[in-house]
């Protein structure tokens, strides 16, 4: 991984972790902990989501901000991210909804979109950045 990459891949994760914590720590809190009752941990298991947040910039990065910047456009990267998020999101909220028992539908429909739009923030944040490094 060159130096460009790593800055695109440390501003997408800043992106995706800060915007990500708001939205879970405090926006949709009380909407994740009614919709998912009992199946929620009273507290989160750090370790697990690291490695969630070290990794999903990588997949921005290799399906987005490259692509993104190869294109010299940071709203296709926005755009790409944007799809990355729904296709990672929506995996994880269509699996739910087909092998958990009452898992909430409208909770699901959110949750798609919310990945959809911090995905597609985090990976134009990480193209602003790489084409940033690239004209220096």
């Amino acid at each position: 991984m060159s130096t460009k990459h790593l800055v695109a891949w440390a501003v997408a994760f800043v992106a995706l972790l800060v915007i990500d914590m708001v939205w879970l720590g405090f926006v949709a809190k009380g909407m994740y902990q009614q919709g998912m009752g009992d199946l929620m941990s009273p507290q989160p298991r750090l370790a697990f989501a690291a490695v969630f947040y070290l990794l999903y910039p990588i997949g921005l990065l290799v399906f987005a901000i490259v692509p993104g910047v190869e294109a010299q456009s940071v709203m296709r990267a926005a755009v790409l991210g944007g799809l990355f998020g729904l296709f990672c999101y929506g995996t994880y909220d269509l699996t739910n909804l087909a092998v958990i028992r009452n898992w909430p539908l409208a909770l699901s429909f959110i949750d798609i979109a919310w990945g959809t739009l911090v995905s597609g923030v985090a990976a134009a944040a990480g193209a602003v950045a790489m084409r940033w490094f690239m004209a220096r």
